[in-house]
């Protein structure tokens, strides 16, 4: 039986993915469900992660981490971002180096926040996963539609959560239980994709 490693240190994005694994039992069908840091693998995904679009961002993670530990593993990987409307789809793929990589995040809301001047506040955020194994890499995509608050909220999640808004809710990404929010997430459903698209076809 293989292992599955998920390709990322990204601590909030490695809790949120096993926990939904976990209670859809995907991991039983693993020896072992690990991070990077669990297999002690020394890579930079920064460096990797160059790519111009999601596809291409987790596929070339995918293959990079399943090349290095070979065929007993099977690599799920991500890239996943925030795409605001009227700022024509960004920050997007460059999600994470928005204003730079370590800038924090609060200073990213006020940035974003300063742009939106209209009524158009809709937004998205973006999930493609990529399994890799001794076969190839498959894909799959997850959205969640929303809009920009007017200020941050809450602080659940990781990321832009806090400025991300749910009218269905009348809460903000970073409001919601963890429940709430796996079963509607981009991340979540990219997941349930991969669950019923990949893990239910014979390996």
């Amino acid at each position: 039986m293989k292992k599955l490693v998920v390709a990322t240190r990204n601590k909030g994005k490695v809790n949120e993915i096993l926990r939904y694994l976990e209670g859809a039992a995907f991991g039983q069908s693993f020896s072992a469900v690990l991070s990077l840091d669990d297999v002690g693998l020394d890579l930079d995904l920064d460096a990797i992660e160059n790519g111009t679009t999601f596809e291409e961002n987790a596929t070339k993670k995918a293959v990079a981490v399943q090349d290095i530990l070979g065929d007993d593993y099977i690599v799920l990987a991500d890239d996943s971002g925030l795409s605001i409307d009227a700022l024509n789809g960004e920050p997007g793929v460059n999600s994470a180096n928005f204003m730079g990589r370590d800038t924090l995040y609060p200073v990213r809301f006020e940035a974003i926040l300063s742009q939106l001047t209209g009524d158009n506040r809709s937004a998205r955020f973006v999930c493609v996963m990529a399994v890799a194994d001794e076969e190839g890499v498959t894909l799959f995509r997850g959205e969640m539609e929303g809009e920009i608050a007017y200020q941050p909220a809450g602080y659940d999640g990781f990321g832009y959560d806090p400025i991300f808004y749910l009218p269905d809710y009348g809460k903000t990404s970073a409001e919601l239980t963890m429940e709430q929010k796996n079963a509607i997430s981009h991340r979540g459903k990219a997941l349930k994709a991969v669950i019923e698209g990949w893990l239910n076809e014979p390996n």
